[in-house]
């Protein structure tokens, strides 16, 4: 069974295509949605394949296009267990709508505290400090996808009770490698964040997400056996944390 936390699966081509490829090969998928309107259409994708699990997003790219959808993320919430991709996003082009971001996942993180907490894949590119600080405290747990920040970040971070996917793209740089190889083994999970991240010039389908657990056995010194063996655990492991 390959894990893959972290994947726009309604954003591919032909999405029940893939869907259906995904239940033939037993790939656990957390499909996550960039908007609460499409968390309907999305679901759908995951109907007869226990192993698709759909999340709640508002992805903070669109927090300033979609911020008058927070009132049905919060209607929704209560048929989701997981919650993504949410979070912020401080790169350019942005930045500019910051003060949107921080209201949006601000008002995220108050629903899923009200509603007992939720497992949360969440975005942090050129944020990752107010990321982490504003997660702290919150109901549930949260999973920092493609986690771009500083080594100390990460550390405060792990402080906190983060888990990390990791992809590979993410494992196909020094830096990414470099925080990987800091992150504690039994909270870390693969991704994809298909169908946008590539592994040389690939597009990245769901299952591609082997390539991540073959990238952590040399990472970790490890048979590619027991590389599995952990990621599947871990995933054990989260399953019952809510």
């Amino acid at each position: 069974m390959t894990v893959d936390m972290h994947c726009h699966l309604d954003l591919y081509s032909e999405p029940f295509n893939i869907a259906e490829e995904c239940r033939r090969r037993g790939t656990y998928v957390l499909s996550v949605t960039t908007t609460p309107k499409a968390w309907n259409g999305t679901s759908k994708l995951a109907e007869d394949a226990p192993r698709i699990q759909t999340a709640l997003g508002l992805h903070p790219q669109l927090a300033h296009q979609r911020r008058n959808e927070v009132e049905l993320f919060d209607a929704l919430i209560s048929q989701a267990r997981y919650v993504g991709e949410v979070g912020l996003d401080g790169g350019k082009g942005f930045k500019e709508h910051w003060q949107v971001q921080i209201s949006v996942f601000r008002h995220i993180l108050r629903s899923v505290h009200r509603n007992g907490g939720r497992i949360m894949s969440i975005h942090s590119r050129a944020s990752a400090e107010v990321v982490i600080d504003e997660i702290t405290g919150i109901n549930g747990t949260p999973i920092l996808h493609w986690f771009t920040g500083t080594p100390a970040q990460l550390k405060k971070a792990i402080d906190i009770g983060c888990w990390f996917s990791v992809g590979p793209a993410m494992l196909l740089t020094k830096s990414g490698r470099q925080l990987a190889s800091m992150m504690p083994k039994d909270r870390v999970l693969t991704e994809t964040d298909g169908p946008f991240a590539k592994s040389d010039g690939k597009l990245l389908m769901p299952w591609d997400s082997d390539l991540a657990t073959r990238q952590l056995a040399s990472l970790w010194q490890l048979p590619i056996e027991l590389a599995e063996y952990q990621i599947k655990s871990n995933l054990k492991k989260l399953a019952i944390t809510q």
